[in-house]
């Protein structure tokens, strides 16, 4: 657990920096109060085109079954996808 005290400047704010990795999908956080604690939660957000996949829970079980079997080098030959793709010389 990394813990760290933070001071706040003259405006009354602290900066998260520290705990927040390089290269981090984190955009925002969700803050509460629990009693005299306050948690703050790292949050990473979605283009809304994507949020189907979040919410079609058959179309996530399809996606995370397929990770899962390329993980597990359960993969077939599908051939040639060539003909699917835009010939951009045309």
């Amino acid at each position: 657990m990394k813990e760290r005290k933070l001071h706040m400047d003259s405006r009354a704010r602290i900066s998260l920096a520290a705990f927040i990795p390089k290269n981090s999908a984190i955009s925002s956080f969700h803050a509460y109060q629990e009693g005299d604690k306050i948690i703050i939660e790292p949050m990473v957000e979605i283009p809304a085109r994507e949020l189907w996949l979040y919410t079609n829970k058959e179309a996530s079980a399809s996606l995370q079954k397929g990770i899962e079997d390329v993980a597990e080098g359960r993969v077939h030959d599908l051939g040639s996808f060539a003909k699917y793709a835009e010939n951009e010389l045309d």
